[in-house]
């Protein structure tokens, strides 16, 4: 599971956007997806970051992301996570041989820093069938009574650049975006501020940022989706950084890189 982007520095859309999905957009709180309606995490509201272990949310937490495997905190707003673009660590055999990216020597192409390999979503076909995997993960994260869907590593194209492009990511995210519309799930722009004033073209919601308030790039995602946007920092320069430039008016916390829960000796949660 990609858990950050600590060290991580470094098509079009769909070719007609629903009328459902168009309607989620527009809608300052909730909006028309089918026979159900997506609802959006409310601004400013207690954040906690549990991908990495679910625990009981602290005192005050309304909204809570947790990976897919785990189950929704009861009462509160619930974001599922899912590893979009990369195959989990070890996980390269639960996918088909040739969704997997390849180099010139015909060798898997693995994202070094968390060694998961980068799935290959260069072609509409590939996309296709990449999607239809993910997006069985999504029905799962509906059929538990998730509210919104987290999924990670839109920003791979960053690190490959001479073989992924913007436009493949923003393809494969269109067809996420209208499943988990056509589920009653809400979906979050995962990272990757560059791609933030699309969010329209690619049917977005929301934005979970990592470390925007460290690099300075919470106000690429509050232009793109005002103040639905929740932060996670790792660092406490990056917590004060986010703090005094956005505390009044997003969701902040800060964990510890490894998302531990709580009872674990690396635990570390603060907000401002």
């Amino acid at each position: 599971m990609s858990l950050n982007r600590v060290v991580r520095r470094c098509m079009t859309a769909a070719a007609a956007l629903s009328a459902t999905a168009a309607a989620c957009l527009l809608a300052p709180s909730s909006a028309s997806a089918g026979p159900s309606a997506v609802e959006l995490p409310s601004p400013r509201a207690g954040f906690d970051y549990q991908i990495g272990g679910a625990y009981t949310p602290p005192a005050g937490v309304k909204t809570v992301s947790r990976d897919r495997g785990a189950t929704p905190a009861r009462g509160l707003y619930n974001l599922c996570y899912v590893n979009a673009f990369q195959a989990q660590p070890g996980a390269e055999k639960e996918w088909d041989s040739d969704l997997l990216l390849r180099n010139a020597n015909g060798d898997v192409v693995y994202d070094g820093e968390w060694g998961e390999a980068v799935l290959d979503i260069r072609t509409a076909g590939k996309r296709k069938r990449i999607a239809a995997k993910v997006n069985g993960w999504i029905d799962s994260c509906a059929a538990k009574g998730f509210q919104a869907v987290e999924p990670d590593n839109y920003d791979t194209y960053t690190r490959f650049p001479g073989r992924l492009k913007a436009s493949q990511a923003k393809a494969f995210i269109s067809l996420l975006s209208a499943h988990a519309h056509d589920k009653g799930l809400a979906i979050a722009q995962k990272n990757t501020p560059d791609l933030a004033a699309d969010r329209k073209e690619t049917g977005l919601d929301f934005a979970v940022a990592e470390e925007c308030g460290q690099w300075d790039e919470c106000g690429k995602y509050t232009a793109a989706f005002g103040n639905r946007v929740l932060v996670i920092e790792y660092s406490a320069d990056g917590l004060r950084k986010a703090c005094a430039g956005w505390g009044d008016r997003l969701s902040i916390v800060r964990r510890d890189v490894g998302v531990s829960p709580v009872g674990s000796s690396g635990y570390l949660r603060r907000t401002c």
